[in-house]
């Protein structure tokens, strides 16, 4: 995947997922932090996209679009309506949200493809010899 186009699907990522959390919070069913917690990772997105080298702008991105996954499961989980009482704007909304959620699982995928290509690893290794603390150990 050539930069530009990594950069397009970045734009298209930012949009679809912007556009499907306006229509999720259409409804008065799911609360605050449902939308918070969206648009707060749109807005990291968008500095990913702003800052084409850095990889931590991009990390911080991808790890934000994960646990949105897994906070909006939460919120469709907890908050979806008994049947019969979804009607309208509300049908509308909760499909619109679980319609962002079946899409972001592609969209983590394009994400990390765009982290690979500005120079990221495979794998996520944290490195505990490294850490604060092995500064301050006593070397013979």
């Amino acid at each position: 995947m050539d930069l530009v186009v990594g950069y397009q699907i970045g734009h298209a990522i930012i949009l679809v997922h912007w556009l499907l959390t306006v229509w999720g919070c259409m409804n008065v069913l799911f609360p605050v932090s449902y939308a918070w917690g969206n648009f707060t990772v749109l807005a990291v997105g968008i500095w990913a996209i702003v800052q084409r080298d850095s990889l931590d702008a991009i990390m911080m991105f991808l790890t934000g679009l994960l646990l949105t996954v897994l906070t909006d499961i939460i919120h469709i989980a907890v908050y979806y309506p008994l049947h019969g009482y979804l009607i309208g704007a509300k049908r509308f909304g909760v499909g619109m949200a679980i319609f962002s959620l079946l899409l972001k699982p592609g969209s983590c995928y394009f994400v990390y493809r765009m982290y690979r290509e500005r120079g990221g690893e495979y794998i996520f290794n944290i490195d505990l010899e490294s850490s604060s603390d092995s500064h301050f150990a006593y070397n013979d």
